[in-house]
């Protein structure tokens, strides 16, 4: 059976938990065990979604999904100008 990776919202709240656990005197390695990642995941994601919101995790996917949504267009309307291009100097 697959892994099933945690999602941006479940991410942001398992570091708040890590947060909290540490600022009541537990160390990082234990409060990290006890939410149940490793140290290193845990590092991982305090660089990414670090001092984020829940709302603006949800905002900063939709823009990543929205920015490699335009990426594609970008590319495929490029390779469209270069054939309209190489097909109007007559080299096909």
């Amino acid at each position: 059976m697959p892994r099933k990776r945690p999602t941006p919202e479940e991410i942001v709240a398992k570091l708040r938990q890590v947060d909290i656990l540490v600022s009541q005197g537990k160390s990082v390695a234990d409060a990290v065990r006890s939410v149940g990642t490793t140290e290193v995941t845990y590092y991982r994601w305090r660089k990414e979604y670090g001092g984020l919101g829940i709302a603006q995790v949800k905002r900063l996917k939709e823009l990543e999904t929205e920015n490699a949504r335009l990426r594609k267009a970008v590319s495929d309307l490029t390779l469209d100008k270069m054939i309209l291009a190489e097909a109007a100097r007559g080299n096909f």
